[in-house]
């Protein structure tokens, strides 16, 4: 893969990471070297990342069942088989998605894809931002925050080590939601690790360009949710969440993820 203009190849993206634990193409040596070494210590990471592909497939198809045609998705990563427009339009063609991402890796192979959909747009923003890119003109223009929608933060909170910072992220776009609105959080959940290995997997992210690397708790997952109606079956491992298959990759005591719905409850007549 070529890089785009102003891309340093030899710069990890966390973006291109998640990429090739998919068993993607759009990666450099660089991501590939990184990956390995975090799959070194987290042996089923790539279990992981699938779970969390299945776990986007299962909340968008039922959002949409239950009537959602506008889904931000906040940390979009590179575009791979179904993705969230896919499921959504597959089901309502009316529907209306906003990736947000600031790669410019992703941001040029979505552009790219996306050229003649005219019910998705790519907009470059930064998640740690969440009032500027609440408030960005493409956002804005392609979202009815009058209306129901969904906002998507899959696989991003765990890139934020902050828990201040990430829980003031989450309370900024909570805020946003329209009454009927939904947001949807995965978030690495890791079994033991010992220091050394928590040691190596700070060293590996620091070359990259996210601040670092968190694993949050059942409990700290949940408080993302507070103030919004969690639908069943809760915060549960992803491969929990309604599942369509025996889904049974992701092994107690190795790296994990935990996800769930919250739901902005309409006004009490």
């Amino acid at each position: 893969m070529k890089a785009p203009a102003g891309v340093d190849p030899s710069t990890p993206s966390v973006a291109r990471m998640y990429d090739y634990y998919l068993g993607g193409k759009d990666n450099f040596a660089s991501d590939r070297q990184a990956a390995e070494k975090i799959i070194e210590i987290l042996p089923n990471l790539r279990d992981v990342a699938r779970e969390n592909r299945e776990f986007l497939i299962r909340t968008v198809g039922y959002l949409s069942e239950q009537g959602i045609r506008q889904f931000l998705d906040i940390g979009a990563g590179l575009p791979t088989q179904r993705n969230v427009h896919q499921v959504a339009q597959e089901l309502a063609p009316e529907s209306r998605i906003v990736y947000v991402d600031n790669d410019p890796i992703v941001l040029v192979h979505a552009r790219a894809l996306l050229a003649e959909n005219d019910r998705v747009v790519v907009v470059d923003a930064d998640v740690r931002d969440p009032a500027a890119l609440l408030a960005h003109p493409d956002v804005r223009a392609h979202l009815d925050f009058s209306r129901p929608l969904a906002v998507l933060l899959l696989g991003v909170l765990h890139f934020i080590p902050d828990d201040d910072e990430a829980m003031g992220i989450v309370a900024t776009l909570k805020a946003a939601l329209p009454d009927g609105g939904h947001l949807v959080i995965s978030h690495g959940s890791l079994g033991e690790l010992s220091e050394e290995q928590e040691s190596e997997g700070r060293q590996v992210f620091s070359r990259t360009s996210v601040p670092g690397t968190t694993s949050r708790s059942y409990a700290q997952v949940l408080a993302f949710f507070e103030g919004l109606d969690v639908l069943e079956p809760g915060v549960v491992p992803l491969q929990d969440w309604r599942p369509t298959l025996d889904q049974s990759l992701v092994r107690e005591g190795k790296a994990g993820a935990l996800g769930g719905v919250g739901r902005k409850a309409d006004p009490q007549v």
